[in-house]
């Protein structure tokens, strides 16, 4: 039986100890078997932070346990909301928000808390909420979302690392009004999405982003008693209510998790299944699987099955938003193509500061120049172990990915990154076949020796 956690509101308590910690990969070990995938961390996020447009219980089911969702936990309850998380379930009662502003410790850390200030601002018609941190990949900027709440009707102010939203007239109730993206922004679609919810009339998002995670944040809404139609469309139209109800809501599963586990089952050489995962997330992630070698099988509706191909072709990857090629999965297969038979060429468009993983790379052998926002790779016979650095959360999965397929023994340190996003995946690979080990340290690390 899973432990109950009771949420504090202390966000100064640290959630993990993984700033110390390494993982000890030996690699070149056969995996096989099959993966059960968590819940999607994006859409986990997001979801709980939607809960707070509704006065009654909400039960949020398939939460991964992951650092951002036990730091996001922790704001929430410090804003006054009762938040009880029991194995992957997560149960919240906003009936009462008690302060309008976000604890600064924790939202500093993560990224996705700025999508707080809809679902405040749509309740008490006022939010204070620190700038958002997270992985430094790009400068993903607030202006997006701040133009909307404007457009709704909100007077928002940025002063001293702090964004202060207030709805004007007496009522305090946000306008529905019409709003296109410049950029197809994930973050701002969401946030937009969930303020409208409770404003008064009909609010348009055109180049609204399309991502399933969108979708999961609409459905969600819609079972609370939402009007929102177009989700996953480039125009989604929300039709504001006075008030949301109860729901009891699961969270669709992880896509760049399983999309993840398809690369490591490629890089080794390995046939392995997974489940649960939706078709439609992978599209992307499965056509380039294909044109490396690599064939995928239908078990079921939500089983795949990995065959891999004795050798990998090489091919050009461009990340776009959704549909398009993930930037979550590009340091992946950054690893992948650096065991390719040619020349690769993958250029990311949606970071600017997103292959910051090369370096590591290239210690592990891997032939690969940058151009601009273009990484030249060229595959070589083999990677060899070496000790690594994680510099964000999805170049921590490339070099547990190298590291498997690695001749000797990679150490990675940097583990606050893997932690956030990744669900018990040392056990995960384990299960697997994987040889690998977190240790408490790097000297532990430099001693430990695993064997098959």
């Amino acid at each position: 039986m899973e432990d109950r956690l009771i949420i504090t509101s202390n966000p100064n308590k640290s959630v993990s100890e993984s700033d110390r910690s390494a993982l000890v990969i030996w690699g070149k070990s056969p995996l096989n078997g099959h993966v059960t995938i968590s819940g999607a961390k994006n859409s986990a996020l997001v979801v709980m932070t939607g809960a707070l447009l509704c006065s009654e219980d909400c039960r949020i089911r398939n939460v991964p346990s992951l650092v951002d969702v036990k730091r996001m936990c922790q704001i929430i309850s410090a804003l006054g909301v009762k938040v009880e998380q029991n194995g992957d379930v997560v149960d919240m009662n906003a009936q009462e928000i008690g302060t309008s502003q976000a604890p600064y410790d924790i939202v500093s850390q993560l990224r996705a808390s700025f999508f707080l200030i809809g679902p405040i601002l749509a309740r008490l018609g006022e939010a204070r909420v620190p700038m958002p941190g997270g992985c430094a990949i790009g400068a993903r900027p607030i202006e997006l979302h701040v133009m909307g709440l404007q457009k709704m009707g909100a007077d928002v102010q940025l002063a001293h690392g702090m964004v202060h939203a207030r709805v004007k007239g007496s009522n305090r109730r946000l306008q529905g009004a019409r709003i296109y993206f410049d950029y197809p922004s994930v973050g701002a679609t969401e946030t937009l999405m969930m303020a409208a919810t409770l404003a008064e009339g009909e609010t348009i998002l055109e180049n609204a982003a399309q991502e399933p995670e969108v979708i999961d944040l609409a459905n969600f809404c819609i079972a609370m008693g939402a009007k929102i139609t177009g989700a996953g469309t480039n125009t989604i139209t929300i039709s504001g209510v006075p008030s949301l109800h109860r729901v009891d809501y699961s969270i669709i599963p992880d896509r760049i998790e399983a999309g993840s586990f398809l690369v490591a089952g490629a890089i080794t050489h390995s046939e392995i299944s997974l489940s649960p995962i939706v078709p439609d997330h992978l599209t992307a992630v499965l056509a380039k699987l294909r044109e490396v070698g690599t064939q995928t099988i239908w078990e079921a509706p939500d089983t795949l099955r990995i065959i891999p191909a004795n050798t990998i072709k090489p091919t050009d990857i461009e990340t776009l938003p959704y549909p398009g090629f993930p930037t979550d999965m590009q340091a992946q297969f950054m690893a992948l193509l650096s065991l390719s038979e040619g020349n690769s060429v993958i250029t990311e468009t949606v970071f600017e500061n997103r292959l910051r993983h090369v370096a590591e790379l290239q210690r592990m052998g891997a032939n690969i120049r940058v151009k601009g926002n273009n990484a030249i790779v060229t595959g070589v016979p083999f990677l060899t172990g070496a000790k690594v650095l994680a510099t964000d959360l999805r170049a921590s999965a490339a070099l547990v990915i190298a590291g498997l397929a690695a001749e000797g023994k990679t150490i990675i340190q940097g583990l606050h990154h893997l932690d956030r996003g990744y669900e018990k995946l040392e056990p995960k690979l384990q299960k697997l076949g994987a040889r690998i080990q977190r240790v408490q340290n790097e000297a532990e690390a430099e001693a430990l020796n695993l064997t098959v």
